[in-house]
């Protein structure tokens, strides 16, 4: 059978409890008898020496159990609580107060009795019990001189054997019951509480811990949750209500993320149907005139031949110029791209990529500079990559830029950073088609169109790259006034 969190802790909390309670009552127990004994044997730390010093049997040397039997009969009258012996100097017991066949031991330890007689005072000292055989108990000892010479001491058990017998029928008396009946329901009374108190404390997790599992069951949907919202109050220093509040968090952030992946998973099905179109219509006209060249060779004259050899290959040089960029842009959105970043001098490769575009600008008359003609600045990237996005905004700013028009590469420094604008005078981009220009397969209302096949997605790969770079790729336009693309890279010093 699995437990609940509160059984469990209940059960944790009892087992807990009764073992504190039972180190504490054995504790309380050892301290007292160490208590007790020590204040008795200090009470009648003396008690042996006045014996030796009162009883003129002692002083006169006589110690056989005979001429000591009266007088320890009538000290055992006068004091039940001890016990009377006399030893020799070797710890041999010569004469005692019990009855016979009371004294199991012949002979008794002696080191006791010295460290008590010479004044040690870390009490209680005990010493051997001649009535057990491994038994100790507190005494008082004395020694016992005859003309300065030690004849043997005086041992006094202090709690004697009647003493413990009364004590142990104490223990059992009607009194005594009731009072530990009384301690035993006090204890329980206060588990109970400690559990009530313990139930009410936890009653909000096991709300949290239901509500979570409803919630997962009913597939984290957020219209059956509002409900649970206000329960959980931010501020407040409950720690299980400060947990709710994060678990509500937590699931307007799944809410999120499960409406980012559904309208992303939106957008790809969409642009894989673009794509499954774009690629379709150059992989047609490449497979009809293949065909028509394998099956009409012999009709065709040289000059057709010629014609639609080279349609072919436009048509291909366009399937693979689409597939690259499909393959790019997936792998840039599934960050599998790797930098190999390295300073260099911006202002040579700007003026190579000039170079390579230089013709198409001298085809439409349009000025191509870099502004200012002259810098020594050094950037922080990935020289291949950078040359890639460059290519594609200049392409684009060529095929948007009318006849006799410009562009301008303007290069200026802002703190430790570089910014790149590329400004050009072409037809510009409406404000209802910039806020899209950078997703994948958008194209504007007045894109100009050329020979070549464009699938919209040069801006998405060039954004993807800047981000790479720890910048982003902003844009600023006018509808017939051109339009400026800038980002910027990390500057070398």
């Amino acid at each position: 059978m699995k437990l609940c969190f509160y059984q469990r802790m209940a059960l944790s909390l009892v087992a807990v409890f009764i073992l504190v309670m039972a180190l504490f009552v054995w504790f309380s127990g050892q301290m007292q008898a160490i208590t007790k004994s020590e204040a008795e044997q200090k009470l009648h730390l003396g008690l042996a020496e006045h014996l030796v010093q009162d009883n003129p049997l002692l002083q006169q040397g006589k110690y056989d159990h005979d001429t000591l039997e009266n007088l320890f009969h009538t000290l055992m009258v006068l004091g039940p609580n001890f016990e009377f012996y006399f030893v020799d100097s070797n710890g041999k017991i010569l004469a005692y107060s019990a009855e016979p066949g009371k004294v199991k031991l012949e002979k008794i330890r002696l080191e006791p009795m010295l460290n008590l007689i010479k004044g040690n005072n870390d009490f209680p000292i005990l010493g051997d019990d001649p009535r057990q055989l491994a038994g100790q108990k507190i005494f008082s000892a004395a020694p016992v001189y005859q003309d300065e010479v030690l004849q043997g001491y005086l041992y006094v058990i202090i709690g004697g054997q009647i003493y413990d017998s009364i004590i142990d029928g104490l223990k059992s008396s009607q009194t005594l019951r009731e009072f530990a009946f009384l301690a035993i329901a006090s204890l329980v009374f206060l588990l109970i509480a400690l559990l009530v108190l313990f139930k009410y404390f936890t009653a909000p997790l096991k709300l949290l811990s239901k509500e979570m599992e409803q919630i997962c069951g009913e597939d984290f949907r957020t219209e059956r949750r509002v409900t649970h919202l206000s329960r959980w109050r931010k501020g407040s220093n409950d720690e299980v209500q400060r947990l709710g509040c994060a678990f509500n968090d937590m699931l307007q952030h799944i809410d999120k993320q499960f409406s980012q992946l559904q309208q992303i998973d939106k957008q790809r099905r969409i642009l894989l149907a673009d794509l499954s179109h774009d690629l379709r219509t150059p992989l047609a006209n490449l497979q009809g005139y293949i065909e028509t060249l394998a099956l009409n060779a012999d009709n065709l004259s040289e000059q057709d031949r010629r014609r639609f050899v080279e349609i072919s290959l436009k048509n291909s040089k366009n399937l693979k110029r689409l597939i690259d960029q499909i393959f790019e842009l997936a792998y840039l959105e599934g960050g599998q791209v790797t930098l190999n970043q390295e300073p260099f001098l911006l202002g040579e490769l700007l003026y190579d990529i000039t170079a390579k575009f230089a013709l198409k600008a001298k085809d439409k008359n349009i000025s191509l500079r870099i502004s200012p003609s002259q810098f020594d600045f050094q950037v922080f990237a990935d020289i291949g990559k950078l040359e890639r996005v460059m290519t594609n905004l200049l392409e684009n700013a060529i095929r948007h830029t009318p006849i006799n028009g410009s562009i301008e590469l303007e290069v200026s420094k802002h703190k430790d950073k570089l910014r790149l604008d590329i400004r050009d005078s072409g037809v510009g981009i409406s404000d209802k088609d910039i806020a899209f220009i950078f997703d994948a397969r958008y194209q504007a209302s007045n894109s100009e169109k050329d020979s070549n096949m464009h699938a919209g997605l040069g801006l998405a790969i060039c954004k993807k790259l800047i981000e790479l770079f720890d910048s982003a790729l902003t844009v600023e336009s006018q509808l017939g006034k051109g339009c400026c693309f800038s980002f910027e890279l990390k500057l070398v010093s």
